[in-house]
């Protein structure tokens, strides 16, 4: 991290559009502040368009002063009821805001304001390396304000609220995931102090909505290595309200000397896995929920150990509800979620064997055109110590991402599904849709994908009239 003279941040300063907000705040007699996030990440020089801008006094006046400098270019949006105020000019979203203090009651996140002074402001920010300010005012120009040395939290990678922490997290809780949040996208420690009042106030998360914690459980997962956010709020005791799924997941159990893996730990390699290799946040979900069933289908088999069986089947019926809890979406991005978590042990059953064609044509089927990242799922998925078999599974993965490919050039929804559908064979029979029609077209169905009938009508037709008159079913003339 590079360190500035007042000098050189005016020159960092350079933007137009800080020189266009200092005379606005000077004509109007007004203190003005660029504060927060966009300082901290010019120190850390980090690419931001996102400003925030502190006035002692008005910030909506500064921000319509500043509408009307800039001309028609710019656009303003007025929100009184919380005494803020947003200019966009191209690319540059500027929020403006009076500066304020705040008081909150126990059993709410949301605070009284009322006005105040900077050293007002920067005592309610939730962190010290959110809480410094620089000044536009020409007089100051580039001059930081830095009253809780976040400068120095910046330079030794610290993450520590400005004031008594317990009162940071108790009056608003978001504050515990964003702090986690910031460590993990910073790649900075929790300062001891403030991860001890993090562990104390974990009960107060409960006033806060799902959407909030989704949305930064969300950006927590966009990290380039997640694993280290989710880590720490299994140690801190959050997980367990958020995510207790999850949570459930971090234990060992030992009988007759033998052990299973701790299959929290092992879900965090395979998000870190995926991570590297995709930044779709929903194959990131299904990386970080793709086991979440084996804490209900854990067995002890004393001839064959430790078992979890159908865990993925488990898994995928405890999508909806986390989704739902969360506030996450629960359109088609919830069932991709929940369809990978379904199949992603199906490749590697696959690969632990000899590949064959026909599990191959079945997977795709069932797969369809979530099978890339199904399989980038799977791979990361390969997690064992023993170099040997972990060899041995990524080759047979080999083949059988060559074997997909080769039935993707063929087109592959016309092979693999019969030309013969359940319209037509409820049609044919004089049948509703029941328990015999889904028979019927899984005979067609296994047919085809295990190779047994050209997926062609002819040969589809005598096979669907042999099977239906060995269920007594007889074909309407």
């Amino acid at each position: 991290m590079k360190l500035y003279t007042d000098t050189e941040l005016a020159g960092l300063l350079g933007r137009d559009i800080f020189h266009q907000i200092s005379d606005v705040a000077d004509q109007l007699g007004v203190d003005c502040y660029v504060v927060g996030g966009y300082v901290r990440d010019l120190f850390l020089e980090r690419p931001s368009n996102d400003i925030d801008v502190v006035v002692v006094g008005s910030g909506i006046q500064v921000a319509s002063a500043l509408k009307q400098r800039l001309g028609r270019g710019a656009h303003l949006s007025v929100f009184r009821n919380f005494g803020t105020a947003q200019v966009k000019w191209g690319s540059l979203e500027v929020e403006f805001v009076g500066a304020r203090k705040e008081s909150y009651s126990h059993d709410s996140r949301k605070p009284v304001v009322e006005g105040g002074t900077l050293e007002d402001d920067q005592n309610r920010r939730d962190f010290t390396i959110n809480a410094m300010a620089i000044c536009l005012n020409k007089a100051r120009f580039g001059q930081l304000v830095d009253p809780f040395d976040g400068l120095c939290d910046l330079e030794d990678g610290i993450i520590c609220t400005p004031l008594d922490p317990d009162i940071t997290f108790s009056d608003d809780p978001l504050r515990m995931m964003r702090c986690i949040r910031f460590a993990t996208q910073l790649n900075f420690n929790i300062d001891d102090e403030t991860f001890a009042a993090l562990e104390r106030n974990v009960q107060r998360i409960k006033i806060v909505s799902g959407e909030r914690i989704k949305d930064e459980l969300n950006k927590i997962m966009m990290c380039k290595a997640p694993s280290r956010g989710f880590v720490d709020l299994q140690r801190c005791g959050l997980l367990n309200y958020i995510l207790p799924e999850l949570a459930a997941l971090d234990i060992v159990e030992v009988r007759s000397g033998r052990a299973h893996k701790n299959n929290f730990y092992h879900t965090l390699e395979v998000l870190d896995n995926v991570c590297r290799s995709s930044d779709n946040l929903w194959l990131r979900w299904a990386a970080l929920l793709h086991d979440v069933g084996k804490t209900r289908s854990k067995r002890w088999a004393p001839l064959v150990g430790w078992t979890f069986h159908n865990h993925n089947m488990i898994g995928a019926k405890m999508v909806p509800q986390i989704f739902r809890r969360l506030s996450q979406p629960l359109d088609t991005k919830m069932k991709y979620v929940q369809r990978l978590v379904d199949l992603h042990m199906r490749p590697i059953a696959i690969a632990d064997d000899v590949v064959t064609d026909s599990a191959v044509r079945r997977l795709l089927s069932d797969a369809g055109d979530d099978i890339d990242d199904l399989m980038l799922l799977c791979e990361a998925d390969i997690t064992s110590k023993n170099e040997g078999r972990k060899r041995r599974f990524l080759e047979n993965f080999r083949i059988v991402r060559e074997k997909l490919a080769d039935l993707k050039e063929k087109d592959y929804k016309r092979l693999l599904q019969p030309c013969i559908d359940g319209n037509e064979i409820m049609e044919m029979f004089n049948l509703k849709p029941c328990r015999e029609v889904g028979v019927l077209k899984q005979t067609l169905k296994d047919a085809v994908l295990d190779n047994r009938v050209p997926n062609e009508r002819e040969p589809l037709m005598r096979l669907l009239l042999e099977k239906a008159a060995g269920m007594g079913l007889d074909k309407m003339e």
